[in-house]
């Protein structure tokens, strides 16, 4: 079995194209950065994961992803986890450019589904497709107006799809992140003073009822459940992977 992983390279994509490749599933990685696949050179299955360097927007790029997933064997899964994060507010920026950067988070999930659903009904067999969201499509964070809106689409998205193919065997569900540690994150506190580095961690841990941020692999084995047999009537489900974040509900600003 196949499937197909977008933005791969780092952070969450990552754990989930290695999560998935160690139970056997062929993963082929669509990822923008080439130097962020250099990992796949050392990994201990590397005839599991295929590497597709380019935009995971580009229909021709994805096209050839999911020929290659099919090479390898049936395709079973489709992750839709690439992301933009680049803000504006719309008192301070034009308008198409506001739509163009929503756009850029909004697309790649749209260009994924729509291949990963031709694909499966083409083959005339059931598949699941996972779309990867944030807290912020509900509980937006000031100053991330672009990706909040991208990510409300992205769940709305994935309840039609849901609606659309389920009598076809296709089932979409997605999960909203809460803060996780990935290379962005710790970069984001590398470049700051130590204290403020220390007063973010306690932050982020008050606002998470766990009293952490989230491991890369705890969204990855969520993920992996979403694609499986296990999961055959979980379809429409937008499940929050956030350590009770959005329960909570605490505005990071507050302070």
């Amino acid at each position: 079995m196949s499937i197909v992983v977008t933005g791969g390279g780092r952070g969450v994509g990552r754990a989930v194209a290695e999560r998935l490749a160690a139970s056997g599933d062929t993963v082929v990685v669509i990822e923008y950065d080439h130097d962020a696949l250099d990992w796949l050179r050392q990994v201990a299955t590397p005839d599991r994961l295929v590497a597709v360097v380019g935009d995971a927007g580009d229909e021709q790029l994805v096209t050839r992803a999911a020929d290659l997933a099919e090479r390898a064997g049936p395709l079973t899964g489709w992750v839709n986890n690439a992301a933009v994060f680049r803000d504006a507010s719309v008192h301070s920026t034009p308008a198409a450019e506001v739509l163009d950067l929503i756009g850029l988070n909004l697309r790649p999930t749209v260009v994924g589904a729509t291949t990963a659903v031709r694909r499966f009904l083409a083959a005339g067999t059931p598949g699941a497709i996972v779309n990867v969201s944030s807290h912020q499509a509900r509980r937006p964070v000031r100053g991330c107006l672009p990706y909040a809106t991208a990510k409300a689409a992205v769940e709305g998205l994935t309840r039609a799809l849901a609606v659309e193919y389920g009598p076809r065997g296709i089932r979409t569900n997605a999960v909203a992140l809460g803060s996780i540690a990935t290379e962005r994150h710790a970069a984001f506190l590398a470049e700051r003073e130590p204290a403020e580095a220390e007063w973010i961690d306690v932050e982020l841990a008050r606002l998470h009822p766990v009293g952490r941020i989230g491991r890369v692999e705890e969204v990855a084995e969520a993920v992996a459940y979403l694609l499986s047999p296990a999961a055959g009537f979980v379809n429409g489900v937008t499940l929050p992977v956030d350590g009770g974040r959005s329960v909570l509900g605490l505005d990071p600003e507050a302070h």
